[in-house]
């Protein structure tokens, strides 16, 4: 099979959702209108939170640290897909899948460890209300941050060095709207063997270990709602904890999804979608 190094490679091509004409109108608006209320509805809350000055806690921080880690995320594939299909090119250099597959998994693992880092700030406020402020501390929340972006890069660095090893087939075409790891090592010509057990330990230990501690914290969460006498007391930790709990459901939930998607389905389009 003729193949190219990774050096002689100048281009991709996103096959993207869908290759009808008529579609591609309505798919534009609304991943348009998808990225506007992400990127606005995730800017006011930061600015909401950076004016208020009671909101200045830890669980507010977290949440700041989080909305603009959605802002990275979409901003790192939705604009591209967005140009693509208004010059109709669905083309993107190979430094720009690099750098597209290098940013997306950054703030895809980002997304999960900041998550852990929440489900550890409200195991910390019910559990121990009384020594929140002393466990809690301004130092603490940062180095929290600091380290989940730390855990991101190296995921999203060792990824990247990965993909720059393997040599591609003359046809890159890429059934999906971004450059997503998987079909990316798929167009690869060289044995891709070692780099997929690579991918399954990395997804094991950057997404495992995270949900392990959010279901580890929800369990000593939940002994101590059994044991509060107060209804009251109850509500007040659902309003704590329900909107994480959310987010927590809907971005493992659409992780999980996707996986059994591309397992079950043979049409890379129809995984695309699950997306």
């Amino acid at each position: 099979m003729e193949t190219r190094n990774q050096t002689a490679v100048s281009e991709f091509h996103l096959l993207g959702l869908t290759g009808d004409p008529e579609l591609q109108f309505l798919i534009f608006s609304l991943f348009l209108f998808m990225y506007l209320v992400t990127v606005l509805g995730n800017l006011f809350i930061i600015l909401a939170i950076s004016s208020a000055s009671h909101l200045h806690t830890p669980m507010y921080f977290f949440l700041c640290s989080l909305s603009l880690n959605d802002i990275c995320l979409s901003s790192s594939i939705i604009p591209t897909m967005l140009v693509n299909i208004q010059v109709k090119d669905q083309s993107i250099t190979y430094t720009g899948r690099l750098f597209q597959v290098c940013f997306v998994l950054v703030f895809v693992a980002m997304e999960s460890c900041l998550l852990a880092v929440m489900a550890y700030d409200c195991y910390v406020a019910i559990c121990h209300p009384l020594r929140y402020t002393v466990i809690m501390k301004s130092c603490l929340c940062v180095l929290l941050v600091l380290v989940s972006l730390s855990t991101s890069i190296v995921d999203g660095l060792l990824h990247t060095l990965m993909v720059l090893q393997l040599s591609f087939c003359i046809d890159l075409e890429i059934p999906h709207f971004f450059c997503e790891i998987d079909q990316v090592i798929k167009l690869a010509c060289s044995d891709t063997l070692i780099y997929n057990i690579l991918i399954y330990i990395a997804a094991c230990t950057f997404g495992g270990a995270p949900l392990s501690g959010i279901i580890f914290s929800y369990c000593h969460i939940k002994s101590s709602v059994l044991r509060m006498p107060s209804p009251g007391g109850k509500r007040k930790v659902f309003s704590t904890c329900g909107s994480h709990l959310f987010v927590v459901f809907l971005f493992y939930g659409t992780g999980l999804g996707v996986c059994i998607s591309s397992v079950v389905t043979d049409s890379p389009r129809k995984s695309a979608v699950a997306w």
